[in-house]
């Protein structure tokens, strides 16, 4: 099979895996840790906000980082250590689960909650987790490596109805029947193992004028299908919402997005809150990365920020 497309993109994109914390300046502007008792960051990642975070906080405080892969929170841990002025645990669950974790410790309400949402440059790099096409890997793209459903079982399970409605709902793909009766058809032959085989696949499956352009053809499928392994849209739905429930009066949360799906929910969701008096947006428009950042940490371009602040 030809690996040109692929090849392509990972020379474009290969200084995006270096590990950055996007948006960290912005981040600490709004969640102002040195003023806060107690933060949750529920996307802990390699620990790139948390160091930041942790550094800015009063001694005494806490701070919670919470991380679906196991992986992320063991390196974390590992880099900033568990123990210092500051207390600090690194626990392994889904963030949709913050009011278990706060309820399992006795802790009522928190001053600042952190989502940093999507995949991290960690995940991508490493070709076994199969969450990009970069380079050659098993087709799974799950966060949670003890979860049951991987992307190799959608795509060669799912029937073409299924999958049309996965890559146009979560994806936003205009080809997504096209996409996803040319898959159906051709697992007949040999079902998809492999990051590279179903990426060129799906390049090959769109009309030849989109195959050539700046983003690869197969992002949005792939996009839509790592959000639906990890059910993503719903878990920042119950997140944020848990979250916001467990601030305390003048707590602050901040989201960062990556992509129209997740700043849209934010939006709403920021708006239904302030309808109801519960907080008050700090940002009248999303906060995006300068040029300067864009430069530096290229995976950032894409960002979008949002915050708000628990009413009295």
């Amino acid at each position: 099979m030809s690996m040109t497309l692929v090849q392509r993109a990972g020379r474009m994109n290969n200084n995006q895996f270096s590990h950055y914390p996007v948006l960290y300046r912005e981040v600490l502007q709004f969640l102002q840790p040195e003023t806060k008792k107690c933060v949750v960051d529920c996307t802990l990642g390699l620990g790139g906000h948390a160091e930041k975070i942790i550094a800015r906080m009063p001694d005494g405080g806490a701070y919670l980082g919470l991380d679906k892969d196991s992986v992320s929170v063991a390196q974390a841990a590992r880099r900033i250590g568990t123990e210092g002025a500051v207390a600090r645990e690194f626990i392994q669950t889904d963030f949709s689960r913050i009011d278990e974790v706060l309820g399992q410790r006795r802790i009522p309400q928190v001053d600042g909650v952190l989502f940093d949402l999507g995949i991290s440059s960690f995940q991508l790099a490493d070709a076994e987790r199969g969450f990009s096409f970069l380079q050659d890997g098993p087709l799974d793209m799950r966060m949670d490596q003890n979860s049951f459903l991987s992307a190799y079982d959608l795509v060669n399970n799912l029937s073409e109805k299924e999958l049309t409605q996965i890559f146009r709902r979560f994806g936003e793909e205009r080809f997504a029947s096209r996409i996803a009766h040319r898959i159906v058809a051709e697992r007949k032959k040999t079902p998809f193992y492999s990051t590279a085989q179903l990426a060129e696949f799906v390049a090959q499956s769109v009309p030849s004028k989109y195959r050539f352009g700046r983003i690869h053809p197969a992002t949005r499928v792939f996009q839509a299908l790592r959000i639906a392994v990890n059910r993503e849209l719903e878990a920042i739905e119950t997140g944020v919402r848990r979250a916001v429930e467990l601030l305390a009066p003048g707590g602050r949360i901040v989201v960062i997005s990556f992509h129209s799906l997740e700043d849209r929910i934010i939006k709403h969701m920021f708006r239904a809150f302030a309808g109801q008096e519960l907080v008050h947006i700090l940002t009248k428009k999303p906060v995006v990365p300068g040029e300067g950042e864009i430069a530096e940490n290229p995976r950032s371009r894409s960002a979008k920020l949002r915050a708000a602040e628990k009413s009295a």
